[in-house]
């Protein structure tokens, strides 16, 4: 992510109780790293990029589902894991906010079904079952990386 373009760092309460703290661009919108947390308690922190997610970072839902990777324009998009709030998981590829591409699905009896739910998926379904071990673990090196800097900031702030 482009770090130029920042000019100011602070913090802003909207009107609808989102409340943002970062870095913001010159034109007043979040860019460079940050943390915003919405009224209806879903929380966000890492890169923004124009005042969208881009980047690495961590959005955790109200339910206690989350996204753990790569963001771009607002959209989990690139490599990443997504955990539902029953600990169901995908670690893979994303396109456009869904799960696309290679990547593997765990279960929450910690399988990954049978037949083996790895290989393809395209709209959140396994379309062709493949090995894909390398997608697997670049995802699984962006989500820790991306939860190791950014989950905890998430459960710090009151």
């Amino acid at each position: 992510m482009k770090m130029t373009g920042i000019a100011v760092s602070g913090g802003f309460h909207y009107k609808d109780n989102t409340q943002y703290v970062g870095t913001w661009d010159s034109s007043g919108k979040p860019h460079g790293e940050g943390h915003l947390s919405f009224s209806d308690g879903m929380r966000y922190s890492g890169c923004f990029e124009n005042g969208k997610f881009n980047g690495l970072g961590v959005l955790v839902f109200p339910d206690g589902a989350r996204y753990e990777g790569e963001f771009h324009k607002g959209w989990f998009h690139g490599y990443g894991t997504f955990w539902r709030s029953d600990n169901m998981r995908y670690e893979g590829e994303f396109r456009g906010g869904q799960i696309s591409g290679l990547g593997i699905m765990t279960f929450n009896d910690g399988t990954n079904g049978f037949p083996r739910h790895e290989g393809f998926f395209r709209n959140t379904r396994l379309i062709e079952p493949r090995r894909c071990p390398d997608i697997v673990d670049r995802a699984q090196k962006l989500s820790f990386m991306a939860r190791n800097k950014y989950f905890n900031i998430l459960y710090s702030e009151n």
